[in-house]
């Protein structure tokens, strides 16, 4: 039995606005996994989903999702009212 999607809210960086100036920095999406949910933000902001995960597919190393604080996968499942936070990863020294 496939789950309903869920209504989730969605905290993107400004990094990826900058990309994509017509996004927004938090957005409401119906999607019950992570990629589900990737590919509700590129159907809104074409070339969003490529910006987020390679053709492995896996998240970009450099890409961090996490779902109510937890650090998610692709097939990381969403409910109704998880926050998922995109985050870009920090580096230096």
């Amino acid at each position: 039995m496939r789950n309903e999607p869920a209504g989730v809210t969605v905290i993107l960086p400004r990094a990826l606005i900058v990309l994509f100036p017509e996004a927004r920095k938090t957005v409401h999406v119906e999607a019950d996994t992570v990629d589900a949910m990737l590919a509700e933000l590129d159907a809104r902001w074409p070339g969003m989903r490529d910006r987020l995960r390679d053709t492995s597919p896996a998240i970009r190393k450099h890409i961090n999702i996490f779902v109510d604080g937890r650090r998610a996968g692709l097939a990381t499942p969403l409910s109704s009212g998880d926050v998922v936070y995109v985050l870009t990863a920090m580096s230096g020294g």
